[in-house]
């Protein structure tokens, strides 16, 4: 090893992704240093996990305690978000807090060049713009680039996507090639703290108590039932509403100030467009001057054409093409120009 090698922190959550991400990494040059975030009482698999891939890759290995940190900037969130009457997204918060927050801090300590992860986006630097810029990842079914909106220029400069021009299919291969024991692990789908998915008992855990009832309306304003707590419910839900009113009907609506869910017809789950808050310009300046796009509306949705623009206060402005259902406040809406992630922020509410 030469004083000219580089040296690179490794998140590993202990499964395929971040443990084929360390091994690329290392075939790039890269001396590497692994490290797993705790962040709350999983046990300890994940860790045990990413420790046999360190060792097999014959790297060190670190364990960084992020249990409080985790608590308070992302359960805690999470749990204020869907009292106000919103559906968050807490992975978006806990990659912006502690993946690119607390972990390049935590390379920083160890001398480390860069942090690599093993989502699937890609970066690149213009030299014109003198602008690192956020692409969406080669296999169009894992990108993760949604989630990615909240990054820095000054924290894009130091992360790297190792697997972002690869399908998973290959990154399994090249796991099973190096025999890593989760070569065949089944991807994680649930918010990793509520792992049944089922939201309102995990708030009713968080909090010490249930969530408080309330009324259910109709789209006139009537009162037609009674929830078992607000948080329970997200726009655009169908199932489980223990409600039965002659024909499907949809929660169209909360209100956290009344303590309100409002159900009605699917038509009035579209909507012509949206405000967000806490805009990131990511791969452009930030600019007033409105811009064409594709703009995706959850992880999942597909991108549709809109025309965004920022406006006074703050608050970007999502206007699209054509109706679009169940834009939600407190998911992220994320725009791009192709591959080409522009910006991010949190819906606010829809008109």
């Amino acid at each position: 090893m030469t004083n000219n090698t580089k040296t690179a922190l490794i998140a590993m959550s202990g499964g395929v992704d971040s443990s084929v991400a360390a091994l690329l990494m290392q075939e790039q040059g890269y001396a590497c240093v692994a490290v797993t975030m705790r962040l709350h009482d999983e046990g300890d698999s994940a860790a045990e996990s990413a420790r046999a891939v360190a060792n097999k890759l014959g790297i060190p290995f670190h364990v960084l305690d992020l249990t409080k940190d985790f608590a308070d900037e992302v359960i805690e969130a999470f749990v204020a978000s869907y009292e106000s009457g919103e559906t968050p997204n807490p992975c978006i918060n806990c990659n912006r807090a502690l993946k690119f927050g607390r972990l390049l801090a935590y390379a920083d300590k160890l001398n480390c060049d860069v942090l690599a992860t093993g989502h699937y986006a890609r970066t690149r630097y213009v030299a014109a713009s003198e602008r690192w810029q956020l692409l969406r990842a080669s296999d169009a079914v894992k990108d993760q680039s949604y989630v990615l909106y909240g990054l820095t220029q000054a924290q894009l400069a130091r992360v790297r996507f190792p697997l972002g021009d690869r399908a998973k299919s290959e990154t399994r291969a090249r796991a099973a090639e190096a025999g890593f024991a989760n070569a065949d692990a089944p991807d994680s789908q649930d918010i990793c703290f509520v792992p049944d998915g089922d939201y309102g008992a995990f708030i009713a855990r968080w909090r010490g108590a249930p969530p408080a009832p309330g009324d259910i309306l109709d789209d006139r304003g009537q009162v037609i039932g009674q929830h078992k707590g607000m948080e329970r419910y997200t726009i655009g839900q169908r199932k489980g509403l223990e409600l039965a009113v002659g024909r499907p009907v949809y929660v169209t609506a909360k209100d956290p100030v009344r303590n309100t869910v409002t159900l009605g017809d699917e038509a009035r789950l579209y909507h012509q467009g949206l405000l967000a808050r806490a805009v990131n310009w990511v791969s452009i300046p930030p600019t007033i001057e409105p811009l064409r796009a594709q703009v995706k509306t959850s992880y999942r949705s597909p991108a549709v054409p809109a025309t965004i623009q920022q406006r006074e206060g703050g608050l970007l402005q999502v206007t699209f093409d054509a109706p679009i259902r169940a834009a939600t406040p407190g998911q992220a809406v994320v725009a791009y120009d192709g591959d080409l992630v522009l910006a991010g922020a949190t819906i606010t509410s829809v008109f």
